[in-house]
């Protein structure tokens, strides 16, 4: 598998549980999250303007996609503690199976970056992007075509360290936006620190 491959694989709309453990705090809280995926060409105006961003050629990308989601965590104090927004990956190949990420905005902090993707022995994708004051890493991979588990360490230079594992289960295909909102198998909210 490749990394177009495995977004494609990710293509739909999910229902994730989240655990996140703040090692710091000792402390663990958990949140449920509803996310989006779709596929976006390497001609799509949204990748053209991700590589623009980042001055890479577009020609030099395979593809991306968009993501969006929202959600709610267990320390939220009120219903407008809601955690939403959307972002676009951008694949730029260095091989078959591992190259540069280009993102609008990063896991981390909120600021464009370029991080590094490869899909592993075991068709794991995973994405590592370093920051000033810290690094991310996560680990995705399917366990059956409609269920993917997910892992992520956060770590800060000054030593702050945060982990999670999610289980993302797949409720359907893609649908218009407006659908979902409108049909008997609503998501419920949830957060998802990359977006996915």
């Amino acid at each position: 598998m490749n990394a177009i491959e495995f977004f494609q694989m990710s293509e739909g709309i999910w229902r994730s549980h989240r655990i996140t453990h703040h090692l710091l705090l000792r402390r663990s809280e958990s949140g449920n999250t509803e996310i989006e995926v779709k596929v976006l060409a390497p001609d799509d105006p949204k990748v053209i303007e991700i590589c623009q961003l980042h001055t890479v050629q577009p020609e030099q990308a395979i593809g991306g996609c968009f993501v969006q989601w929202k959600g709610t965590m267990a320390w939220d104090r009120d219903e407008e503690d809601t955690h939403q927004g959307s972002t676009v990956f951008v694949l730029v190949p260095d091989n078959r199976h591992s190259g540069q990420l280009l993102r609008e905005r990063g896991y981390a902090e909120n600021i464009p970056v370029i991080g590094q993707y490869q899909v592993d022995a075991h068709n794991g994708l995973v994405l590592t992007t370093e920051y000033d004051t810290m690094s991310s890493q996560e680990r995705f991979w399917f366990a059956n075509p409609n269920l993917r588990l997910r892992t992520t360490t956060v770590k800060s230079l000054g030593g702050f360290n945060t982990t999670s594992f999610c289980a993302e289960s797949k409720l359907s295909a893609l649908t218009p936006p407006s659908s979902p909102a409108t049909t008997a198998d609503a998501l419920i909210p949830a957060h998802s620190w990359l977006g996915w």
